[in-house]
């Protein structure tokens, strides 16, 4: 499950857990919905010092504005872990995002779920974020990344 487009690093990162087996991916991109919370996103900015981003937060395009921002950066992902010599599909999850991780996780019976976001402090804290969530849903371990900035 990804917020944002993988970057090299990312891309790297995730093909490289397991060594030179061979794995696939089925990328779940969940877009900047209206569930999440301006405040706890600006706090969190401010958290990592960046300060320009906090004051721009409302700025971004959330909920249905997202969508398209969302599956231009899934496409971008999928073809980046395609390049690497990885299998990949995937899509744009807007509602019940655990639901989907869930039914996904049993269809292609995955071995272990991969959340690679941004941190998130204060959902964090009270584990709200979605691999804590996750993690009392699906069945397999959860592994939480921070993504790599651009």
């Amino acid at each position: 499950m990804i917020e944002k487009a993988l970057t090299s690093e990312d891309v790297e990162f995730v093909t490289t857990l397991h060594g030179e087996e061979q794995i696939s991916f089925v990328v779940l991109m969940q877009p900047r919905g209206d569930q999440a919370d301006v405040l706890l996103r600006a706090i969190d900015d401010l958290a990592m010092g960046e300060l320009k981003e906090a004051a721009r937060e409302s700025e971004e395009p959330e909920g249905r504005n997202a969508r398209a921002s969302a599956e231009l950066a899934l496409e971008v992902s999928l073809e980046a872990l395609r390049q690497s010599g990885s299998e990949a599909v995937g899509q744009v999850i807007e509602t019940h995002p655990l639901d989907k991780l869930t039914s996904v996780v049993e269809e292609s019976e995955a071995d272990e779920v991969i959340v690679l976001t941004a941190p998130h402090y204060v959902e964090e804290f009270f584990h709200r974020d979605w691999a804590s969530r996750a993690r009392h849903k699906v069945g397999v371990p959860v592994l939480k990344l921070f993504a790599h900035s651009e």
